[in-house]
């Protein structure tokens, strides 16, 4: 129970409770006592005043003995004890029998009238109030003052008075703490029970955001609690799409593969038509290992920066290394490759932030990511072209700012003169099976594009896709001239 945070809070309410009662206690004992004892010996005050003056008359009549005797006998009822004494405090002996106090303070310069109170212990141990009134002046011979007192019980008094007023308190401390503690426990634990349960349905079940409720710590939790939750939904349906698209992508060369199979099989591809299932068969496979070389490749990429090892690269260089290790298949399309220093051929000043050509360049990157980005890039402008006589053209350009950071870079980017991106789909471009026929043939896997701009993150860059006038289409990779400094946790 006490591993509850309900049970906790009632608990340290309980002991807040407890230690208030004590303060208030001891409080009001200290004070019930002092004004207990300021009234025992108030009333001893008053009470000596009518004595004064049968002790005066008793004194010159000389019977000063028995009118102490008839004194103690009229204060006796009430527990009041009465004796006089010297100038030095001395009680004087008119009896022969042993006071409880032997000697009580006495003020040596007070008139006569004058009262003094306070309490004494007495030779008994016992604590006693008394009340002094001085009878003689400071010269006078004889009595100087009548002493009356009695044994304190204002400790008890105070007690009693106590006994009566704790219950008030206590009564008011439950009627004001108790809902206090119970609407504080509500307002910690209410969002936190609905966190709980938000949590163990989290695996199975569509949460909607959960209300930010509580004192701002528990509200601060549900607000990360929501983003986790929105991130989850998010990448449940990011994979739901994944799967939709590999399903889609799987099943159609697998149903080449298995027809032209079936036919070889039962004999009904023969001579050319045998051949030519044997190649469709083959280019299905080449196809299939390419996308599985693709999402390896993805996946290979969640390693981020840490992944990449950066060397220094030459921009104008490593275009020229990629329109060589391309030219032959441009050619064999009918297409023409090149590398132009042309800046427009790069990214326009608003996209990126350029400010020139940039052959020249160097800027730190891994060199195998950079080959596989432009590899891509240049398979994609293949693609999308797909006409003899089309043009596709590389460039690189100076970038003022990228980044989060807005550190300097430079925009590698290639351009196609085909049809460009279809209307709204120029950001879907990047999207993993994305393809800009709707039909979704052709030899390509969807990921190219993808990888690019995981690629391009992975340095601290980006990609960009737009659409060129009169038609085409160009992607521009952004990279950092300097490494992206890495992460700190």
């Amino acid at each position: 129970m006490r591993d509850r945070l309900s049970a906790r809070i009632a608990l340290a309410f309980a002991a807040v409770a407890l230690v208030t009662l004590v303060g208030v206690g001891a409080t009001l004992f200290v004070a019930l006592r002092g004004l207990n004892a300021d009234a025992a010996t108030s009333a001893l005050a008053q009470t000596s005043q009518p004595l004064i003056f049968q002790l005066r008359a008793a004194t010159l009549a000389g019977d000063l003995r028995q009118l102490l005797a008839n004194l103690r006998a009229q204060v006796a009822d009430d527990g009041v004890s009465v004796d006089l004494v010297t100038a030095d405090g001395a009680v004087v002996d008119l009896d022969g029998g042993a006071a409880p106090v032997s000697r009580f303070p006495v003020n040596a310069t007070a008139t006569r009238g004058h009262v003094d109170q306070g309490s004494i212990v007495g030779s008994d141990g016992t604590a006693y109030l008394y009340a002094s009134t001085t009878l003689r002046g400071p010269n006078a011979a004889g009595p100087r003052a009548i002493i009356l007192f009695q044994p304190d019980t204002s400790g008890a008094a105070a007690i009693r008075d106590l006994t009566r007023t704790l219950p008030i308190v206590v009564l008011l401390l439950l009627v004001a703490g108790a809902p206090i503690a119970y609407v504080l426990a509500r307002s910690v634990t209410g969002p936190l029970h609905r966190l709980a349960r938000a949590t163990a349905d989290l695996p199975t079940a569509d949460l909607h955001p959960l209300p930010l409720e509580g004192p701002i710590e528990v509200r601060e939790l549900t607000d990360r609690f929501n983003a986790m939750a929105a991130e989850l939904a998010a990448t449940r349906e990011r994979e739901a799409r994944l799967l939709a698209d590999l399903r889609h992508d799987l099943r159609t060369p697998l149903t080449v593969i298995g027809g032209f199979a079936a036919a070889l099989a039962d004999g009904t591809a023969v001579g050319d038509d045998a051949d030519r299932a044997a190649r469709a068969i083959g280019e299905e496979a080449a196809r299939l290992e390419r996308l599985v070389a693709e999402l390896e490749a993805l996946e290979r990429l969640r390693g981020g920066a840490a992944a990449l090892r950066p060397e220094r690269l030459v921009a104008g260089a490593i275009l020229d290394e990629t329109v060589d290790r391309f030219a032959a298949t441009a050619a064999a399309a009918g297409m023409e490759l090149s590398h132009v220093a042309d800046p427009s051929a790069g990214t326009d000043g608003a996209a990126a932030g350029s400010s020139g050509a940039a052959d020249g360049v160097t800027f730190a990157a891994d060199r195998l990511a950079v080959e596989r980005i432009l590899g891509n890039l240049v398979g994609n402008a293949l693609a999308a072209a797909g006409r003899p006589g089309g043009h596709i053209w590389l460039a690189a350009r100076s970038v003022a700012r990228i980044g989060p950071d807005g550190r300097p870079g430079v925009a590698l980017s290639v351009t196609d003169d085909g049809p460009g991106f279809p209307p709204g789909d120029v950001e879907r471009a990047f999207q993993r099976f994305y393809r800009g026929d709707p039909s979704r043939t052709g030899p390509g896997t969807g990921l190219g594009l993808a990888i690019v701009r995981e690629l391009a993150r992975a340095h601290g860059g980006d990609a960009i896709a737009e659409n060129v006038a009169p038609h085409g289409a160009r992607i521009s990779v952004l990279l950092p001239v300097t490494p992206a400094p890495p992460a700190v946790f």
